[in-house]
């Protein structure tokens, strides 16, 4: 039986408060990723209970930083460094942060797109 998953767009200044009231109803993280857009990369946290998964959309344009999770779900950390270092956003106050040396690579943020000049 599949369940239903639900998508909503989510703005960095509500991460934080989200995943709060996420835990006080009783969800679980399931995991963070990313992916680079024109400009920002979006990155994807999704959570579960009782089988109904909710991913939250929040676009990160580059140079700006979301607020770290890991004080609501401990494991975050792995993720947030992950996508640190592959992509280069910036967690505000991580109870773990590896300052980009969570992965060995030969090359800095390989996912991250180029950034573009705004004109």
């Amino acid at each position: 039986m599949t369940e239903e998953q639900i998508f909503e767009d989510l703005s960095p200044a509500d991460v934080y408060r989200t995943a709060e009231a996420l835990r006080a109803d009783g969800y679980r993280m399931v995991q963070i990723c990313g992916v680079t857009r024109e400009g920002s990369t979006e990155v994807l946290y999704s959570f579960d209970r009782d089988h109904r998964l909710v991913n939250y959309r929040v676009d990160v344009p580059f140079g700006t930083s979301v607020r770290s999770i890991t004080p609501v779900y401990w494991a975050a950390f792995v993720y947030e460094n992950e996508v640190h270092d592959l992509f280069g956003v910036e967690f505000e106050d991580s109870k773990l942060d590896y300052k980009g040396n969570f992965f060995r690579m030969s090359a800095k943020t390989p996912w991250k797109g180029p950034e573009k000049e705004v004109s």
